[in-house]
Parts: C-alpha cells; structure tokens; sequence
C-alpha cells in the first residue's frame, strides 16, 4: 500500500502541479493566473485559507511570462510611478532583483527613491521560474490547463452565491468564494455579472475621452498612405489592414477594442538566436503598407535592447508597428475557438512581418539600414521554447470590463477636482493609455483612430474596494481584480501588470475577511480590509505617492 501511495504522489508530481488528490472544496478558487490570479492565491494562503488557482493554459503567470519584460515601471520622463509599487507587487519584483543577483543596487534604489527603469525589467523565462517558485512555497493547489467549461450551467448558483463552476476537463471546484483573476471576464459572465466590452459614448458618464475619437494625434501616420489597392482609385477596395467603415460621430459608443499585439522577445546573439521564418501560410501581399510607408519616407520601427541580456521587450505603439487595429473586436464575447483563429491570425501576420522586413529584396532597397538592422536580431531560443521562441500569448490588452454600482470613470483620473474616491484599496499610477482601435480611411489616406494617452490632466487613480465587486443582486460571493468595474478610458490607467498585482492581493485579502466574518463581499467592513492591506504595506493613499514632474 506504501509503494503505491508513494508511486501515485510521484505521478502527482510530475504531472504539472494538477493534484491527484486534491480537495474539490475550497476557500477561495480563482479562476485565471494572471497577475492579479497569482497574488491573490498567494494572499489567500498566506492568511491561512485553502486556494486553488485554475490556469487555463500550460504557463502561469499571465503577460509577465507571454514577453511583457519592460513592467511600464519608471519608464516615462514625465513622472516616478515606482512610488505606487508595494505590497505582493513589489515582493515579487524584488524576487526578480535577486533572480539577477541585483538585490543591493535594487535596494538602494528603493532607499535613495531613484530612478532606474532598467533594474524593474526582466525576462519572461526568469518571471515565470519565479512566480513557480514562490507559488511553490505555499499551501496553493495549481491546475493547470484547467479552462472554465463553455457548457451551459458550468457555473451553479444558489440565489446569489456561486457554489460550484465545472471545467472542460470535467472538474467541478466548490468554494466560499470565487476571483475572476482574467482578462476576458468569462467567470464573471458565466455567473451573471453584468459586464461591458468596448467604447461607452462621453454622454454615459460625462467624459471626455471615451467613445470615437474626432481627432486622433497620438501614434498617428507622419506620412500619407494611399490606402487603396489601385492608388487613387476607391473603387479598387482597400489594402490589407484597412477597415472599409466611416469615422463615425466624436464620442458615439462602439465595440471596438484597444489593438492587440504579441510582445515579442528577441537577441542579437547568435548562438541564442532563432532566425525569422516564415509562417506556414505567409502572404507578402498583408505588408503592402509597410511598403507604400516606407515609399512615403517614414521610418519604420527597429528592436532595441531594452531587457536582462540584450533581449527586447518589442511592444507596438508606434503609427506602424504590429499593433493589429480593428482585428481583435469579436474577442472578448467569442468562443474559445473563435479566440483562438484571432490569436493565430495575430500570430501568422506578426511573425510574417519580421520575416518581412529581414528579407524581403523590396524592404532592402527602400531602407538598407532597416533592413540590416532587423536582420540582425532574431527570436530568443532560450525564451518560450515549447514556441518556437515566440509567446505562446498576445497582449489582450482589455476585453470584458464588470459593470456594478460602481464605476470608476475619466472623472475619478482628472488632476483637477477630481471625484472622490472612498474605498481605496490600490493606486494605479498610469495615464489613461488606450490604443487605436481602427485603421480607416480619412480624407483619403489611412488613419488610426482611438489612441489616447499622456498629457498632464491625469493624477494617480485610488482604486475603490467597490469597484472589484459585483451589483448585490447579481452575485455577493465574486470578486475580479482584473476586469473592474470601469469605463473603457479609465481602464487604460488601470491596466497595467503591478496594478493587478496590487489588486489581485486586495481581492485575496477580501476574500479570506468575508469568509472569517461570514458576510458577503459587499458587505465587507472596509476598515478591516484597510488594515489587513496596511499591515501587507500595500499603497493605498494616492497622496502619498508624488505627482507628475
């Protein structure tokens, strides 16, 4: 019987962290490994809770490990947002300073309040190890691949309390409470949340920068495009990557999404490299308007190193890049399948691109040095090995946002006289950044419509405890650090890695006090969580982490 018991705990063991015997029952279930999913378990477990974190793929940890090394910390001349980072969040950066063998200059950073964006930045192999590690040192079940079913009643509810959800590998998890820890909000869906996708219209809320933008000057073209495939010719149709739609009116609502990309690790380093390929189904005929770009006499984007190792953390915000606007907007509501063929289309045209600009005979003669450059680097083959070195992931950069009592709008962002906040739990120091949604044709050259960030108008965001919760009638057992309740602009402060640490540790801290005092999560004594979130030195007080410069 002690041979077998120790034979199956082996298995166990090796079967990537998805327990033989585990307990179906829990204390809290999270469902999404995210930022926000891996501190709230690790909250959970640290107040001495039972947790399972449920991942739906084979890598925990979210963008942090899918190539997203460059943190958004300290990285902007315009303002010092390392102030803000406290708490789980900044346990975990420290864990990546000693990763790196960094801790001391990482310390004294912190002590003489420097800044030095290049000491937050890591590797997504490095990320990942540690986040596996760390999980590693508390009481939390980890599943992985375990992906919430898409079966009708795969969450059960008894009046307002969700008491169990059921996974495509047929699990059935029970617990007191539940955290929607993704970005795409399919828990919350699932139980009845209300939940929104898309550009509210300025009138819902009396913004300003929400809904269609009537004038777009962020990462717009410096050049004029001809966006037909006959030039001059409108009746010839539109090239690739064009979307044949009007502008619309300035601040009406629409569906659209912030563009998506893959946050693509790449090296100069021969010996660790990977060349550029071609995807299967390679088109050159998708790049005709980084041709026609480069024919105007703009200047395409290059890698830089920017990352441990001379490795890149190559995002997409520039007027060109591989930023895909306008092909991501039946994401968030689509099946798994639907996803998927959106994923891979991002893939196939991202990894064509940078096949594109190495090789491609027309590149070289228009930019020499563009194309020297790019052929120089190639994809990282010590980074996300079971891919080919490319992420397994892309950027979602928003998807489903909750919709309760409570909506965090452009109003609670604004420098001047902004709305109060009660409640605070977090503080998001970020502009609003939302990306272009579209690229559509006006005044007959292509143009890309949607992106707004920067500017000084903005301070940082106190996040409210209401916002992570849902309306009472629609469920009082459900928190989400990941899709709070907010309107489309303001989530673009939001939305950033260590705000999700900070908010996945709140929810945790939430969930574990609403268990011991046996209340709903709205019901929740804030002072109680105030002090729980103090005594984990979290940042709470918008005031006490400085202003712009």
């Amino acid at each position: 019987m002690k041979t077998k018991l120790f034979y199956l705990t082996c298995l166990c063991l090796f079967s990537g962290y998805n327990l033989c015997f585990a307990q179906q029952s829990y204390d809290v279930v999270i469902y999404g490994g995210t930022a926000g999913g891996y501190s709230a378990a690790i909250q959970v477990a640290r107040m001495g809770k039972t947790v399972a974190l449920l991942e739906p793929t084979k890598h925990i940890g979210g963008n942090v490990v899918e190539g997203l090394g460059g943190t958004d910390i300290d990285n902007h001349k315009e303002f010092q947002n390392s102030s803000a980072v406290g708490g789980i969040a900044l346990e975990f950066y420290q864990r990546v300073a000693k990763a790196y063998g960094r801790e001391a200059a990482f310390s004294q950073m912190l002590q003489n309040k420097e800044k030095n964006p290049s000491l937050w930045r890591m590797e997504s192999s490095v990320a990942e190890k540690v986040i596996k590690d760390w999980l590693n040192e508390h009481q939390i079940d980890l599943f992985y691949q375990t992906r919430l079913s898409e079966a009708k009643g795969a969450v059960v509810k008894k009046a307002t309390r969700i008491t169990q959800i059921e996974t495509e590998n047929g699990k059935v998890f029970k617990a007191k409470i539940f955290i929607d820890a993704t970005i795409e909000g399919d828990l919350l869906a699932a139980a009845g949340v209300s939940t929104t996708v898309g550009r509210e219209a300025n009138a819902q809320y009396q913004e300003t920068l929400n809904g269609i933008r009537g004038e777009t000057t962020h990462a717009q073209f410096v050049v004029k495009i001809d966006p037909y495939k006959n030039p001059g010719d409108p009746s010839s149709g539109l090239i690739p990557g064009i979307q044949n739609e009007p502008l619309g009116i300035p601040g009406a609502a629409d569906q659209h999404l912030q563009a998506y990309c893959f946050r693509v690790c790449l090296t100069k380093k021969k010996g660790n490299q990977i060349a550029f390929y071609p995807p299967s189904d390679y088109n050159r005929s998708d790049y005709e308007i980084y041709l026609r770009y480069l024919k105007a006499g703009g200047k395409l984007y290059r890698p830089v190193a920017n990352l441990p190792n001379g490795k890149t953390d190559l995002g997409a915000w520039h007027d060109l890049s591989h930023n895909l606007y306008g092909m991501n907007t039946a994401y968030p509501l689509g099946s798994y399948a639907t996803r998927q063929k959106i994923l891979d289309y991002h893939k196939t045209f991202t990894q064509g691109l940078f096949y594109f600009l190495a090789n491609d005979a027309e590149v070289a003669q228009l930019d020499p040095d563009l194309q020297r450059e790019w052929a120089a680097w190639g994809y990282a083959k010590d980074e996300f090995t079971d891919n080919q070195g490319f992420p397994r992931l892309f950027y979602v950069r928003d998807a489903r946002r909750m919709v309760s009592d409570y909506v965090i709008t452009e109003h609670k962002v604004k420098k001047q006289n902004p709305t109060p906040v009660e409640a605070p739990v977090a503080v998001a120091f970020w502009p609003t950044d939302v990306h272009s949604v579209r690229r559509i044709v006006v005044d007959g050259s292509a143009y890309n419509e949607g992106f707004v960030f920067g500017g000084d108008y903005w301070r940082p965001l106190p996040i409210s405890y209401r916002a992570l919760v849902p309306r009472v009638a629609e469920c009082t057992n459900l928190l989400t650090p990941t899709c709070p309740s907010s309107s489309h602009i303001a989530y673009g402060a939001i939305r950033i890695e260590f705000t999700f640490m900070a908010l996945g540790q709140a929810c945790g801290a939430a969930a574990v006090l609403a268990i011991k005092k046996k209340t709903s999560v709205q019901q929740l004594n804030y002072s109680l969580l105030k002090g729980q979130l103090l005594q984990a030195r979290m940042i709470i007080d918008s005031s006490k982490v400085g202003v712009l410069k």
